[in-house]
């Protein structure tokens, strides 16, 4: 169900949660072009092929954005996560060009969705949404490179544990709930595979397994 962002969250909300990115001239516009969707967790958002009509601005909660490779086998790029947006989106956004990714929420998640249209206007009028776009690319671009680097240098064990310290440093927290089999997808893996890797994980005191769940021990203490 969709809502009028001001009928859910104030100005002031908004001001307080952003008011390091944007002047209060901007959030105001936000606040009256935004539509509030609150989303429940493992939701597809966008999928590939699609035709982008608004930016999403992450407002609680986190994304998941993947692509496929030419196998049609998907591949983690990266999350995103309170203040954030989508490059990939802001791309297809100012090209007019379908999707090339696909999003999905990790959580139940709060998203901004503002129409494409204010997109060139709001980089005219605003110096701090030019900023924000900019380094938006950037961030995402870095994230993306380090993933390609994952792949291309890294093995599938310290492939796996950068994997779950970085989801549990986006969570907030050291309890996973996740399967082998999201796992291995993510990573582009077999679950065989993973469940192997994560078994010898918990013989090194790295992790506690429970069904549906992984602790990372490093983070609880």
């Amino acid at each position: 169900m969709a809502f009028n962002f001001s009928d859910i969250v104030t100005n002031n909300d908004l001001l307080e949660r952003f008011q390091n990115l944007f002047e209060k001239e901007l959030i105001d516009e936000i606040c009256n072009a935004g539509e509030l969707r609150k989303i429940a967790e493992y939701t597809e958002l966008i999928s590939i092929g699609e035709t982008i009509t608004h930016m999403p601005l992450i407002i609680s909660g986190s994304l998941k954005v993947m692509t496929e490779d030419k196998n049609g086998e998907e591949l983690l790029l990266y999350y995103l996560e309170l203040g954030d947006t989508c490059a990939m989106t802001l791309k297809c956004c100012s090209s007019l060009s379908k999707s090339v990714i696909s999003a999905m929420t990790e959580e139940p998640t709060e998203i901004l969705f503002i129409p494409v249209k204010y997109m060139d206007l709001w980089m005219v009028k605003y110096q701090s949404w030019r900023s924000f776009v900019l380094e938006s690319y950037n961030s995402r671009m870095n994230e993306m490179l380090e993933a390609i680097d994952n792949l291309a240098f890294h093995n599938m064990e310290e492939r796996l544990s950068k994997y779950l310290r970085n989801r549990a440093k986006l969570m907030q927290n050291g309890k996973l709930k996740i399967t082998h089999l999201q796992i291995a997808h993510d990573l582009n893996s077999s679950r065989v595979v993973i469940s192997r890797l994560m078994k010898k994980l918990e013989e090194e005191g790295v992790i506690k397994q429970y069904r549906n769940r992984v602790d990372l021990l490093e983070f609880l203490f």
